[in-house]
């Protein structure tokens, strides 16, 4: 399908072929009739994209926050790499437009194929064929209303919040300062409500466009322009104020003061400079406010992601029901949107409509991208993924998982099946996997990389383009059921690892899972048995005990005098909020991090672990706790203990072990060097084993001893019984059944 992006890195803006999008259990898959363009927007996200990478910084100053953390605890050349990829990404345009939904999520309530419905949503309702959104930002199209003007609805959406925080009614004067498009929708939408509207703007063609339908435009003057409008609201000033300008000028809120009356409401909704004086805001004791995109549910995991819509009783204008609302005025006739459209363009010449934006060679208000009629619902439906996705999680977690019940015969792979080279199928296209975990695989040896799939195509697509893979797949179905594939790479978000690596097995192919292979006990004993019976072998990606310094410690350890005493400190420092360490649904810092270091101290020891003791401390659920201490007892008798926080001092490494055994010493400092008994053994560039692990993988695939799979998969049972110890139902079987620790004592 053809979509529409821009290079992070610059360039123009291009149309490009991606797959078509799979869906997850809260999202529907619609073909696309009609986008707008919403030029304020789109024009800031080229722009930025255009400019320098000191401007970039300038206007992103927390990834250059994170990038120097990166370079501080991992090293400068990783950090590069990171930058790098970053920029060599397409960003989808788009976020406003209406089409026919071809398939619906499982979870997806009054929606259904065929249906005809106005989408919203920035990175998901993009200017593209197909769109996969969220249910709860589709809203179904009255009879009646052209698909033209409902692809309005989510960019009046934003109008409409705006006007709703102004808390004006049928006789409120409202002023607007700037009538671009969104300027424009406000404004007739407070007409429609029944206020009486002022507009002020420079250009005449929005001033026309106002005008034509009953708002007092006036032309920016100054000082005359606020006696004219003192005058229209009877000397008393505007009862509300709404600044729909963009710039970086915060002049148009300053504006805003001289504009309103006493005690009024100012509501900031476009992208304005907010260098203020507090003097005017005050003598008039104004209300500032800020209007957060298209209204309650923006920007919300539980309701854009996962579904989960607020009571209207609490809520009763969340962005969806703002949607419904604006398609309910185009359809009685009290909100009117063609006569805004001063151009329209086919998608293939979306980079003239962008052109357009940037040079502003000609006065426009609206911008209209029309697609192609496409094929019938019917013959689309396999476009998308299912939604029957096992242990989904957020709706891009569960199109990665998902799959549609298509037969399959398993392929037995017994140790005298004869084998080809190792064709590669790789599942997940996000940062990890093109900055470290893709060249480890390359410098190891796999080089017949097949199909790289991602939930939305769209990465995949760059990352096939960026890296060589043969084809690109939205969605996991295509890689689990292509039997030319023999090797599998997941490295998607934790909450798919067990469903796509079980499913994976169960076909007999070979399967690298990144960490966490698991969730859940009942997950693991899935897996687990996928692994016995399917004939293909499982690695999961605890790559620290492949590294150069664990190996050296384990054979300047060997022989030694008795157990092990482990120390392992970890500063990981913290994340922000939207993390996925904060979401439940993935896991948490313990399953999806602190599995790292449960394997290591197992590798250490020489040792598997059989008793767990856990402690979280007190900020946050346990599941999310940012800082735990684990003691783990090894078979041997050998002592781990893990203390992992969310501290990061600037004078303190990452990770740092101490492994004590009689008169022996050894000290890791951060995978770069090791120190024992006082002398340094080795020392190097921060190694912390992916190369290793990957070609330890290719061996094991080729036919080598596979032992080290099941210290693997102990770990992974080890790290949940670790979370049962802190008293995480989330690990344990549905129904209250006992979990299968398979001989692990958990301490409580």
């Amino acid at each position: 399908m053809k979509q529409v992006v821009q290079a992070a890195s610059g360039g123009a803006v291009r149309v490009v072929d991606v797959p078509v999008p799979a869906i997850g259990p809260t999202e529907v898959l619609v073909a696309t009739q009609a986008t707008i363009v919403s030029a304020g927007t789109e024009r800031a996200v080229t722009a930025l994209a255009r400019s320098g990478l000191v401007a970039k910084a300038r206007a992103r100053p927390d990834l250059v926050r994170k990038v120097a953390t990166k370079a501080r605890t991992d090293g400068l050349g990783p950090a590069v790499r990171t930058v790098r990829d970053r920029l060599a990404e397409d960003v989808p345009l788009g976020y406003s437009g209406c089409g026919r939904v071809v398939e619906v999520g499982a979870a997806v309530e009054g929606i259904r194929p065929g249906d005809l419905v106005a989408t919203g949503g920035a990175g998901r309702a993009n200017h593209a064929e197909f769109q996969a959104v969220p249910g709860l930002l589709c809203a179904r199209v009255p009879d009646g209303v052209d698909p033209a003007a409902a692809a309005f609805a989510t960019i009046a959406s934003i109008a409409l919040h705006g006007l709703r925080l102004a808390e004006v009614g049928p006789g409120s004067k409202v002023a607007v300062v700037g009538l671009g498009l969104v300027g424009q929708l406000a404004a007739r939408l407070a007409l429609a409500s029944g206020c009486d509207v002022a507009g002020i703007d420079l250009a005449e063609l929005p001033l026309g466009a106002a005008r034509a339908v009953g708002v007092r435009a006036f032309e920016e003057a100054g000082e005359a322009t606020t006696a004219a409008l003192r005058a229209w609201s009877r000397g008393r000033g505007a009862d509300a104020v709404l600044i729909c300008a963009s710039g970086r000028s915060a002049e148009p809120v300053m504006r805003a003061t001289a504009l309103a009356r006493d005690r009024a409401h100012v509501v900031v909704v476009g992208d304005v400079g907010l260098d203020l004086v507090r003097t005017p805001f005050y003598d008039k004791e104004l209300t500032l406010r800020f209007a957060r995109s298209y209204g309650p549910g923006r920007y919300e995991r539980s309701y854009e992601d996962w579904g989960v819509d607020y009571p209207p009783g609490q809520v009763r204008w969340t962005e969806g029901r703002n949607q419904e609302a604006v398609l309910d005025l185009l359809a009685a006739g009290r909100l009117r949107v063609d006569d805004l459209v001063t151009h329209a363009f086919p998608i293939d010449a979306a980079p003239q409509a962008y052109q357009l934006v940037a040079e502003r060679t000609e006065p426009y208000l609206a911008i209209r991208f029309d697609y192609p009629v496409g094929p019938d619902v019917g013959e689309c439906a396999v476009a998308g993924g299912s939604a029957d996705a096992g242990r989904a999680g957020s709706s891009r977690n569960g199109a990665l998982a998902a799959g549609r019940s298509r037969p399959w015969v398993p392929r037995q792979r017994g140790a005298a099946a004869p084998r080809r080279g190792s064709r590669v199928g790789w599942i997940g296209a996000g940062a990890f996997s093109g900055s470290v975990l893709l060249p480890a695989f390359r410098a190891a040896g796999f080089d017949q990389f097949v199909t790289v799939a991602s939930a939305g195509g769209r990465s995949a697509r760059s990352f096939a383009d960026r890296y060589g893979f043969a084809s690109a797949v939205a969605g996991a179905d295509t890689v689990l059921d292509d039997d030319d594939i023999d090797v599998v790479v997941i490295a998607t978000p934790p909450a798919t690892h067990a469903e796509l690596a079980a499913r994976a097995l169960e076909r007999g192919r070979h399967v690298w899972c990144e960490k966490p292979l698991a969730l859940g006990f009942d997950e693991l004993d899935r897996v687990e048995r996928a692994a016995a019976t399917g004939g293909g072998a499982l690695v999961v990606g605890y790559n620290r005990r492949f590294s150069p310094a664990v190996v050296a410690a384990r054979a300047a350890l060997d022989p030694r005098p008795g157990p092990l005493t482990l120390v392992y400190r970890v500063a990981a420092g913290p994340v922000p909020a939207g993390h996925w360490y904060n979401d439940r649904v993935q896991g948490g810092r313990l399953l999806g991090e602190v599995c790292h270091f449960v394997d290591t101290c197992t590798a250490l020891a020489g040792s598997p672990v059989d008793a767990v003791a856990a402690l979280a401390g007190r900020e946050a659920e346990l599941l999310l706790a940012p800082d735990l201490a684990l003691s783990l007892r090894h078979a041997d008798g050998s002592l781990s203990t893990i203390a992992y926080s969310s501290a990061r001092p600037r004078a303190a490494r990452k990770e740092q072990v101490e492994a004590l055994a009689g008169p022996r010493h050894a000290h890791l400092d951060d995978y770069r060097e090791l120190v024992v008994d006082g002398r340094s053994v080795w020392r190097g560039a921060q190694d912390k084993g992916h190369l290793a692990a990957a070609a330890a993988f290719l061996r094991i695939c080729r036919g080598g001893d596979s032992a080290v799979a099941e210290e693997l998969l102990a770990s992974s049972r080890a790290t949940l019984a670790a979370a049962d110890a802190l008293g995480v139902e989330a690990v344990r079987h549905p129904a209250g059944q006992p979990a299968d620790r398979a001989g692990l004592t958990v301490l409580a």
